[in-house]
């Protein structure tokens, strides 16, 4: 029978944890669905799929500046400290610019769904690291969409202003809407789940 890999298990745990303690809106009912989904055991991974970009010298900062946040984001912060080694991070591929600013100063890592540590067919889990001073560009994709802030950033929807999210707080794309997100001072990392069914 499969086993879950237990950092993967403690940290969508931890991630559930903080879902928990947000107020009654959609995007807490959306997390909710995504984890009621990952409560049953995808299809592990068994290869080695570890990667790190040189922009992941940035995740100790970001777990850092979560750290004196609420016990909850504390210990999501300290969970996704012993897991990101392990994911597959890498740069988007709306950039093709390999010398770049951008294709330079973020990645992408797949925590569950195809090539994540753990295959699952309804839910993407993943996280979004951006250096300082970076904007991620518009875009758009059918899969509804929640983010969980762990260091803060701001982001667009649409045609509105920028907004800022500071740690523990959430963003929710609902489907196809356009969306940017962009670093200040310090990088921006977030993770994710996309509704993939």
């Amino acid at each position: 029978m499969n086993s879950r890999n237990t950092a993967l298990s403690e940290f969508i745990t931890a991630h559930k944890a903080v879902v928990d303690t947000l107020t009654q809106s959609s995007i807490k009912t959306f997390l909710g669905r995504c984890h009621a989904s990952l409560s049953k055991l995808g299809e592990p991974n068994c290869k080695d799929i570890s990667n790190l970009e040189p922009v992941c010298k940035y995740i100790p900062e970001s777990l850092k500046l979560a750290s004196n946040q609420s016990p909850e984001l504390k210990q999501l912060a300290l969970k996704f400290g012993n897991l990101y080694t392990h994911l597959p991070w890498h740069p988007s591929d709306r950039s093709s610019d390999k010398k770049g600013a951008f294709y330079n100063g973020h990645a992408n890592a797949v925590i569950t769904g195809t090539g994540g540590l753990e295959e699952h067919k309804s839910v993407r889990f993943g996280a979004s690291l951006i250096a300082p001073h970076l904007e991620y560009p518009y875009h758009r994709h059918p899969p509804e969409e929640g983010y969980l802030v762990i260091s803060e950033g701001d982001w667009r929807q649409g045609s509105g202003e920028w907004f800022r999210r500071n740690p523990g707080e959430t963003v929710h794309n609902v489907p196809n809407i356009w969306h940017a997100m962009r670093s200040g001072e310090t990088p921006l990392l977030a993770v994710w789940m996309l509704w993939t069914e």
